[in-house]
């Protein structure tokens, strides 16, 4: 783990107010009390490079206490209490209480959202590890933990380390892993070699076996398959290939596989803390696998040490410099800047067209309301009365609002912390602990979304509409779930969870994610919002016009989903090199400009597609707005194929598996979230127009 730069735990102490330093080890203090010391310790350290960091590092041990009355309900500011210890016990309890945000009085939403965010925070920044936790003495035994094996071109198949024959350790244990490490397929177990802080080792016998012929054909077919394996050091990861295949014949049936026997790992240490380590095969100490015969081997390891002047603080940097990003930032910014530019003059061209013809159309309606009033009627001011006739199977459009409201929260999160420094390279499971943890807390966001706008539209039945809004995302992530965990269990990979794990998450599920999402229907219901209409609808719908093919629904998403995704095209293929490979993605602050600039571009080309359905008379736009706007994820689906096919080297059917499941269910998530995006777009743009002209 490692501390961001610029970031000093040591506080001076300030005569004028109390200090954090005169907090002990569990004082009680108000927020009211608590405010003003925080400004005064910033204030004090004005020099701070990473202010953020700074209040996540310094929050992570904030528990919150006993809330009165309601556990789950967060009162006014004055009633919170917290904390101030060492210990990270009650970090997701405080989350749980502060999920309730806002449901009992409305008046303190502001306040109960900031904390919300704030505690979030707090909770999720705990995967950074103090600066003392990684000091050794001479001789010190340092953590060395073996994770798993697997085809360097699969990513999601992986296995136990010690499911190949290797060497195992006098006493095997098994680390105790986070949520979110097990989610990402890490299994650490204790290492057979023994590393100890600035001891040298020459070619230490690890152990000495007979290979029998099935142990032989296993390592055959890893090596044949490139297998890599994976070990951490002192929370520092480490790779190495298993073995090499000689190539030298034309024929495949001539191909020699040869085991590497002899592992050199080299430490680099800065006074009492280890900074980096690589590891190297010896070229000469190979054992051939090729043939179906007992082997004897014999496994070796040295371990040399050599000083560097590198702080612990930057140890983390070569991991982000080794991405196989492009070498020159200048190159990546060129081809987003590149790419960005051709989209905004796009949607700038669409804007101007879009703006000019609708001030003709306010001057053409002004002018016939003075002069004839009695014309006849044409374009969108034609359908006043229908425009805003709430769409079909309203409970299901209200669902989808809810999904999409809540996975667009989400997203925004997850955002705030990569720029924030908490994902950063090789912080196992931290992405997918604050996926599980953020979705749950924000189910409230759904169940409020969907259950109000649901009765807007003047819906009956909200508890259906409850439950549709629980099941419209996690229903499908679900099912996929249990289709992929079964085809790693039959092969018996890490993706396969334990038990004990989707116990847990069924538990999240049943204990934060319900409760919240019934909370925030029931707030959704009380809130007795009507829909604000300009125009009055009329009790019989007016008949559509026949209109021309490339006005239906299928083309008009074609057309609405190609402008953002060429936004994100370019940027795509990075994040999938990095989730979907063995690359790293550090450049957050691009990725965050990508998204707003998908954002803008979706909300426009569906306004801008609305508005030519209304003109067109065409007043079924609710359903329409949506689908164009959710549209994008299935070009992104569309490119998962040719990605699939002609940028990676992913094979076999549990990776192909894997990589279209859970990708289906990244990009209805997608779908979700921006269809809202070009929906919400859309309202807004149909009352502004329709207020601004004089309905009958």
């Amino acid at each position: 783990m490692v501390v961001p730069e610029g970031v000093d735990y040591d506080f001076p102490s300030m005569t004028s107010c109390p200090t954090l330093s005169d907090l002990t080890h569990e004082s009680r203090v108000n927020t009211s009390t608590l405010i003003p010391i925080l400004r005064r310790e910033a204030v004090s350290r004005r020099h701070f490079t990473h202010p953020l960091p700074f209040l996540l590092s310094l929050f992570s041990s904030v528990r919150l206490l006993t809330p009165t009355p309601h556990p789950l309900l967060l009162r006014p500011p004055s009633s919170l209490s917290l904390s101030l210890t060492h210990t990270h016990t009650h970090t997701y309890t405080l989350l749980l209480l502060a999920s309730g945000v806002g449901f009992e009085d409305s008046k303190v939403l502001p306040m109960n959202l900031f904390y919300f965010f704030f505690i979030t925070f707090a909770a999720l920044s705990t995967v950074r590890s103090d600066s003392s936790d990684h000091r050794y003495k001479d001789g010190d035994a340092v953590p060395l933990y073996a994770n798993k094996v697997g085809p360097f071109h699969n990513p999601s198949e992986t296995y136990r380390y010690f499911d190949l024959p290797f060497c195992l350790p006098d006493h095997l244990k098994e680390k105790k892993e986070a949520l979110g490490e097990v989610l990402n397929g890490d299994r650490l177990v204790s290492a057979p070699y023994s590393l100890e802080f600035q001891r040298d080792k020459e070619s230490i016998s690890v152990c000495n076996r007979k290979l029998s012929k099935e142990e032989v054909a296993r390592f055959r077919s890893a090596v044949r398959k490139d297998y890599y394996f994976q070990m951490y050091y002192d929370d520092l990861p480490i790779w190495g290939f298993i073995g090499k295949v000689d190539k030298e014949g034309k024929d495949p049936s001539d191909y020699r596989y040869y085991l590497y026997k002899h592992i050199h790992f080299d430490i680099f240490y800065n006074k009492d803390r280890v900074i980096e380590i690589n590891v190297r095969t010896d070229p000469n100490a190979l054992v051939d696998v090729t043939e179906d015969a007992e082997v004897d081997v014999e496994f070796l390891y040295t371990a040399k040490w050599k000083e560097t002047n590198t702080p612990f603080e930057k140890r983390m940097d070569k991991y982000s410099q080794s991405s196989s990003l492009p070498h020159h930032l200048e190159i990546h910014w060129f081809s987003i800047i590149n790419s960005c530019v051709t989209v905004l003059l796009l949607t700038g061209f669409l804007a101007t067209i879009l703006m000019r013809v609708l001030k003709n159309d306010f001057v053409k309606y002004a002018h016939d309301e003075e002069s004839a009033e009695d014309q006849e009627e044409t374009g969108w001011k034609y359908i006043h009365g229908d425009v805003f006739r709430f769409p079909k199977f309203k409970s299901l459009f209200a669902a989808a609002l809810g999904s999409g409201t809540q996975l667009f929260t989400l997203t925004v999160f997850i955002f705030i912390l990569a720029l924030v420094g908490v994902f950063y390279p090789y912080n196992r499971g931290a992405l997918f602990t604050a996926l599980v943890v953020i979705y749950a807390l924000t189910s409230g966001i759904a169940g409020y979304t969907a259950t109000s706008f649901y009765c807007q539209l003047e819906g009956s039945n909200w508890v259906r509409n409850l439950l549709l809004t629980g099941c419209l995302f996690c229903g499908p992530l679900f099912l996929t779930f249990c289709f992929l965990n079964t085809v790693a269990i039959v092969y018996n990979a890490t993706a396969a969870l334990p038990f004990g794990t989707i116990v847990v998450i069924v538990l999240i599920w049943t204990l934060v994610t319900s409760p919240l999402l019934v909370l925030g229907g029931i707030a959704g219901k009380n809130s007795k919002a009507e829909f604000q209409a300009p125009c009055r609808t009329t009790k019989y719908p007016r008949e559509i016009p026949p209109l021309p093919w490339y006005r239906g629904t299928i083309p008009q998403m074609a057309m609405a989903g190609f402008l953002p995704f060429s936004a994100i095209y370019i940027e795509l293929y990075y994040i999938f090199a990095s989730v979907w490979g063995h690359r790293i993605y550090t450049i957050y602050s691009i990725l965050f400009i990508v998204f707003i600039i998908l954002l803008i571009v979706t909300a426009f080309i569906t306004v801008a597609l609305t508005y030519f359905q209304l003109a067109a008379e065409d007043h079924e736009w609710w359903w329409r707005s949506f689908l164009c706007g959710g549209s994008t994820g299935l070009f992104i689906y569309a490119y998962c194929l040719y990605y699939y096919y002609a940028r990676s080297d992913m094979s076999g059917f549990m990776q192909t598996s894997f990589f279209f499941g859970y990708m289906a269910c990244i990009c209805y998530g997608f779908f979700l979230m921006l269809g809202t995006v070009g929906f919400r777009a859309a309202l807004l743009f149909v009352r502004h127009i329709y207020r601004s002209i004089k309905c009958e």
